[in-house]
C-alpha cells in the first residue's frame, strides 16, 4: 500500500465520533505532523494532505536539490545525482517533492499515531461538551434515563452525551426506569481530571423559573419579572412578580385562565403547590402575601433584628404555619424576616383599629397609614414620626395630630 488509506485504519474516529469534518481533517495534520517532528527533527518542509471523502491522507517531504557532496541536512536536501534518479529532468536549487510510503511507518509508528490520534480526538470531546454546556447553565434540557444508581442518574442528551441527576437533586416522589425522558435544569458544569462533568437539577428554583417562562410569554417577553422564588421541592413554592405594565395583572397572567397555566408545572413538579403573588416594597403587605394562603389580620415589625410578630384568626394559624412547616419557612426566605405567627387570642386587645378613628381623623388620611401596612393604632405607634413622614404622603403637622390622638386613646 502506497498511501496510508484512512477507510481501513481510522474509520471508527470519523463513525463514532461527533465531529465537523474541518477538524477531523485539522487533527490528523498535527498527529501526523508531530510523528514527523520525532522521525525527522522537523515538520516544515512536509506538506500533509487529507481527503476525508476518499478516506487518503498523503504526506510529502519537500528537498531543495544540491550539487553532490554539499548536502548538510538530509532532510531539507538531497544530492543532485539521487535527484535525477526521480526525475531526468530536475536542475540544481530546483525542489524535489517525495511522497511518504506507508512502508516507511513501522508498526510502533503506527500503533502511536492511532493513541495519538484518539487522545486528541477524546480530548477536543471533552472540551467541546465542556464549552457547549458551560453556555446552557440555568437552561432546560430533555434527557433519556440511560443508567440508574442508588445516588444519582445516568442520562444521555439528543447526542448522546452523559448528564448526571443526582438523588439530592431530584424531586422526592421522582421515580424514573430506563428509557423515560427527563426534563431538568443544568445546574453546573465542571471539569474534573479532564473529563466535563454535567450536573443537573429539578429542585434549583431556576428550575421553576425556566419552566414559568415557558408557560407565560408575558414572562419570556418581558413584561412580567421574577423578584424571587423560593422553594421546597415536591411540596411548595413561592414565586413574587411583578408587572411595570398597570395593564398586566402579573398573578392572573402566571395562573392563567383556570389555573390552566400553572397546571402543567404543578404536574411536572409532582403536585408541588405554588403560590404566585405580587411583588411589593412595602414590607408588612409583603409579609402579608408572603403567608399565603393564610388570612393575616395584623404585622408587627422589628427592622433592626429582621424579625416580625403576624397575628391571624385561629383557624388560619395552621395554613400559614403549612405541612411540616413548609409556608412559614417559605415566606420567611422569601422576606428575608423571621416569622412569628400568632393567634387573635394572643394579640393585645387594648388595640384599636383604625377605621374607628374616622370621626376624629379624616378617611385619606387613614388610607395612607393602611397602604404602608399600618391596620391599628399600635401599628401606627411602633413607628417613629419620622418613618412615618418618610414613607407616607403626609405633612408632619398631620402626623404629629395623628400621633396625638393615638396616644390620648390609650392614655384614656
Amino acid at each position: 500500500m502506497e498511501n496510508l488509506n484512512l477507510i481501513d485504519t481510522f474509520s471508527e474516529f470519523k463513525e463514532f465520533k461527533n465531529i465537523e469534518r474541518e477538524t477531523l481533517m485539522r487533527i490528523l495534520e498535527d498527529v501526523f505532523k508531530q510523528l514527523m517532528v520525532k522521525k525527522y527533527g522537523s515538520d516544515e518542509n512536509f506538506s500533509v494532505i487529507v481527503n476525508i471523502d476518499k478516506g487518503d491522507l498523503e504526506i510529502w517531504r519537500n528537498r531543495l536539490i544540491v550539487e553532490d557532496g554539499a548536502v548538510e541536512d538530509e532532510n531539507t536536501q538531497v544530492a543532485y545525482s539521487d535527484a535525477i534518479k526521480v526525475e531526468p529532468d530536475f536542475e540544481i536549487g530546483e525542489e524535489l517533492s517525495e511522497e511518504i510510503r506507508f512502508a516507511d511507518f513501522g508498526r510502533r509508528d503506527i500503533l502511536a499515531i492511532r493513541q495519538n490520534l484518539a487522545a486528541k480526538i477524546q480530548d477536543y470531546e471533552r472540551a467541546n461538551i465542556f464549552t457547549k454546556y458551560k453556555e446552557k447553565v440555568g437552561e432546560i434540557v430533555v434527557c433519556e434515563v440511560y443508567q440508574i444508581w442508588k445516588r444519582e442518574i445516568m442520562v444521555l442528551d439528543e447526542e448522546g452525551i452523559e448528564l448526571n441527576l443526582p438523588k439530592t437533586e431530584q424531586i422526592p416522589g421522582d421515580f424514573y426506569r430506563k428509557g423515560d425522558t427527563i426534563k431538568s435544569v443544568v445546574l453546573k458544569v465542571e471539569m474534573r481530571n479532564g473529563v466535563p462533568q454535567i450536573t443537573l437539577s429539578r429542585t434549583s428554583p431556576v428550575f421553576l423559573e425556566r419552566l414559568l417562562e415557558q408557560e407565560v410569554p408575558e414572562i419570556y417577553d418581558g413584561l412580567i419579572t421574577i423578584k424571587d422564588i423560593v422553594r421546597e421541592p415536591g411540596e411548595r413554592a413561592k414565586v413574587a412578580v411583578e408587572s411595570y405594565d398597570d395593564r398586566i395583572d402579573p398573578v392572573g397572567a402566571c395562573v392563567g385562565m383556570k389555573g390552566s397555566r400553572i397546571h402543567g408545572i404543578v404536574r411536572e413538579l409532582r403536585n408541588e403547590n405554588i403560590d404566585v403573588i405580587n411583588f411589593t416594597s412595602n414590607t408588612e403587605l409583603y409579609i402579608t402575601r408572603a403567608l399565603s394562603p393564610a388570612k393575616v389580620t395584623s404585622v408587627s415589625l422589628d427592622v433592626e433584628n429582621h424579625r416580625t410578630e403576624v397575628f391571624m384568626p385561629t383557624d388560619q394559624v395552621s395554613l400559614a404555619i403549612g405541612k411540616g412547616g413548609a409556608n412559614i419557612k417559605l415566606a420567611s426566605k422569601l422576606t428575608r424576616y423571621e416569622i412569628d405567627v400568632y393567634s387573635d387570642t394572643d394579640m393585645d386587645y387594648e388595640d384599636v383599629d383604625l377605621t374607628e378613628f374616622t370621626d376624629e381623623i379624616e378617611e385619606w388620611v387613614i388610607a395612607e397609614l393602611k397602604a404602608i401596612g399600618c391596620d391599628t393604632a399600635k401599628d401606627v405607634l411602633a413607628l417613629s414620626a419620622q418613618e412615618l413622614v418618610e414613607r407616607t404622603d403626609l405633612e408632619e403637622e398631620t402626623i404629629a395630630e395623628v400621633l396625638k390622638t393615638f396616644k390620648s386613646e390609650f392614655e384614656e
